[in-house]
């Protein structure tokens, strides 16, 4: 609506009170988007002062009656402050009926297509990317090279093109970003280094790697990269043409494949929200297709790759990363056995082990996984924590999730929701009948014996990681005390 005004204005010869208008309402709807902190915390970053400057002062002197000068000054600051997201508003516009014809004629096409690299700044080369190349946040003289992750922490490399999508799936799920704020997300131009383990039980390193980046250059150290990875998540638009994508994601998985052979493959169809049911299906089953037959035509019949439709906007985009993390747990059968033992000895139709930070569930019972239940599980969580942090009492270490968290919520279908803290970062979300829960006696003994089961779990992970750096006991030494655990019946 700001931008309506403003355009009205200018189009009736520098309307100063359209301006106005238009420039509050502008203001006034990106608080509203983003909220009045976030807006502020944009506007006044130590390196967008001087675009800022520009722009209030545009907005002032239109106030004081000199339209012109005040839009000069106004553009000027607001090229500034969101010339980085320009690109990412015309790939979207591209996309829109009527407009892409004229954004994808051969003139206007170049000069797009060159303001995109201009975009990148000097002395970038777009394809290129050599053994020495250090960015991100964790720069430094080794920053890329193996022992920069000495506890042999998980690596999970996110790739993909340009837009597809990348960046706000990590900032959506490891740093509560909200879906809408990812509009003003930049894009990506250098890898981008991120470190999970500071307040959550998943401790791994994601690498998001920006599309224009030529993996397959003489100078790309596959070997560094790849060697050390867990999974690679590859990420698809879904509502763009996906040719070009399919042709990147065979040439990534053939070289990656090549290197290390126990790589685990994702493939993340992403945007969906704006499709029907149909198109997701057809999408996805083309998808399938296409990408596992160009594998066995080149021979790689024994590559597995895994397919998951994702969105921001909703919890799918959890619960396929729930599933990347889950293969790189490798106490998950362990977990798995234990959460079946406590749903058949309790009367629980459905149990999640989450992460409470990520809202990531590091296992599950055996019984298929309902996207209902599990949104409803995820709500449950934010409510505990949430509550938890407004009325809960602070550790020192600012905790409000302890071991006292319990929650109960009771739904109109008859149906209750039951969490326990199992430790500073797990959560045990529960859902079962009300009958069932006539027994909470039984049941919240059973979580005793289920949370002691989980503590000798990772005290068995700490001493196989001190046991590699001394000596190597069997297997069968190690999980010996686990055997002794029973949950009563």
């Amino acid at each position: 609506m700001g931008v309506a005004f403003i355009f009205l204005g200018i189009l009736l010869f520098f309307d100063k009170g359209l301006l106005a208008i238009g420039n509050l309402l502008f203001l006034s709807g990106l608080a509203f988007i983003i909220g009045m902190k976030k807006t502020l915390l944009f506007f006044f970053q130590r390196n967008k002062i001087k675009a800022s400057s520009f722009f209030f002062l545009g907005i002032i002197i239109v106030f004081l009656g000199w339209p012109i000068v005040g839009m000069i000054a106004e553009l000027y600051g607001f090229i500034l402050l969101f010339g980085g997201f320009l690109p990412n508003a015309v790939y979207y516009i591209r996309r829109l009926p009527g407009l892409n014809i004229v954004l994808n004629l051969p003139g206007v096409s170049s000069s797009y297509e060159q303001e995109e690299e201009d975009h990148y700044g000097p002395g970038y080369e777009v394809g290129s990317y050599t053994k020495d190349y250090n960015d991100g946040p964790y720069d430094g003289e080794n920053d890329l090279n193996v022992n920069s992750n000495p506890e042999g922490k998980p690596r999970i490399l996110l790739m993909g093109l340009r837009r597809s999508g990348k960046s706000s799936i990590q900032k959506v799920v490891f740093h509560k970003m909200s879906p809408n704020e990812t509009l003003f997300l930049e894009s990506t131009n250098k890898i981008v280094k991120d470190e999970i383990s500071n307040s959550s039980f998943v401790q791994f390193q994601i690498w998001d790697f920006p599309g224009q980046v030529d993996f397959f250059d003489p100078n790309f150290d596959c070997e560094m990269i790849f060697g050390g990875c867990g999974a690679l998540v590859f990420v698809i638009d879904a509502q763009d043409d996906y040719i070009d994508a399919l042709m990147k994601l065979n040439l990534t998985v053939t070289r990656a494949y090549k290197v290390n052979p126990n790589i685990r493959f994702e493939v993340f169809i992403h945007k969906v929200d704006g499709l029907s049911d149909d198109h997701k299906i057809e999408a996805q089953r083309d998808i399938h297709q296409r990408a596992n037959d160009e594998l066995m035509e080149e021979g790689f019949d024994s590559v597995n790759l895994s397919f998951y439709l994702t969105s921001i906007y909703d919890h799918s985009i959890f619960e396929a990363f729930s599933k990347v993390v889950q293969k790189l747990i490798p106490q998950l059968p362990t977990l798995e056995n234990l959460l079946n033992i406590f749903v058949s000895n309790s009367g629980i139709e459905k149990a999640f082990l989450f992460d409470v930070v990520s809202k990531i569930y590091i296992a599950t019972d055996s019984s298929p996984v309902d996207m209902q239940s599990y949104e409803l599980c995820c709500d449950m969580i934010d409510v505990v924590v949430d509550i938890s942090c407004i009325y809960g009492t602070k550790e020192a270490d600012g905790a409000a999730f302890d071991h006292q968290s319990l929650s109960l919520i009771k739904l109109n279908n008859s149906t209750i929701l039951y969490l326990r803290e199992v430790n500073r970062f797990l959560a045990l979300v529960c859902i079962l009948r009300e009958d069932h829960f006539a027994r909470q006696g039984l049941i919240d003994y059973n979580f005793v014996c289920f949370r002691q089961a989980i503590q000798e779990v990772f005290e068995v992970r700490m001493q196989v990681q001190q046991a590699t750096n001394t000596t190597n006991p069997s297997a069968s030494e190690l999980i010996q005390p686990l055997n002794s655990v029973a949950l009563k019946e």
